[in-house]
């Protein structure tokens, strides 16, 4: 077992634990609070954040950890990072204010700019997806259950288009239509990234903002199970490349073989 495989229960016991302190909230009344960029905030984004990140520097003490819901880092201290924990507590704030149990918890490991290790939980349905770097991805259908190989298919026609439930522009429909014929999945937060590394859709594309939490653990989930997660110019994504943690515009697809790029390419 590689040393990273070692990583996988403890991390995931970490988020089994952060995803029953967002339930203790979920369960009763919360107010929302708005950030400086307007995005919600509420009890249980931060006490997840304080589970994973206070189980995170038990576990390896040596690696620091990147939060959404952490002060800011500067560039000139995230430059000197080899290896450091990527974490968003509650990826999803707006689907747990909706309460239509669409959040999840994200844990990655990046090394050298690429994630080598993540871990999704869907708190509500009990789900975990895990992965490392060389061993495949798996799924957990309810705490206890031995995990899972999970895959992505082949393309399908017509396609599988996975999308955000809270997020879009006028020009998604387009860049849907250049595609060919599909049919559209309306879904929260990462759990766009686990419907398409379990095969049961083909692509997700993002124009609008993202950060380098919302997709590190499903990057890693997805490329594990045969999947890849590309710039709209065909460059996997990479991980603390500078003073903005902001992604550019991405596709997440289930069959690499086909050139999604070119298809893309007058919206890049």
């Amino acid at each position: 077992m590689s040393a990273l495989e070692r990583l996988l229960p403890p991390v995931s016991a970490i988020a089994r634990r952060a995803a029953a302190a967002i339930l203790e909230v979920y369960a009763g009344s919360f107010t929302v609070r708005r950030k400086d960029d307007a995005s919600p905030l509420t009890a249980a984004d931060l006490a997840a954040h304080d589970v994973i990140v206070a189980g995170l520097r038990e576990l390896t003490p040596q690696w620091p950890v990147l939060s959404e819901e952490a002060a800011a880092l500067p560039w000139a201290e995230r430059s000197q990072w080899g290896c450091y924990w990527l974490v968003d507590p509650l990826d999803g704030t707006r689907e747990f204010v909706k309460r239509n149990g669409e959040f999840t918890v994200n844990i990655a490991l990046i090394e050298n700019h690429v994630s080598v290790l993540g871990v999704i939980l869907a708190p509500v349905t009990g789900r975990l997806y895990r992965a490392c770097r060389g061993s495949g991805a798996q799924v957990e259908t309810a705490p206890g259950a031995l995990p899972e190989a999970v895959s992505t298919r082949s393309v399908a026609s017509p396609l599988t288009i996975a999308g955000s439930r809270s997020h879009g522009g006028p020009g998604d429909e387009a860049i849907r239509a250049a595609l060919g014929p599909y049919e559209r999945i309306a879904l929260g937060s990462s759990l766009k990234f686990c419907l398409i590394a379990e095969g049961h859709a083909d692509l997700y594309v993002r124009r609008g903002p993202t950060s380098e939490w919302d997709t590190a653990a499903g990057q890693c989930v997805l490329e594990e199970a045969g999947g890849a997660v590309l710039d709209l110019a065909g460059k996997p994504f990479r991980y603390n490349r500078g003073e903005s943690l902001i992604n550019p515009s991405f596709i997440a697809v289930g069959d690499p073989a086909v050139d999604w790029t070119g298809k893309l390419a007058p919206f890049a």
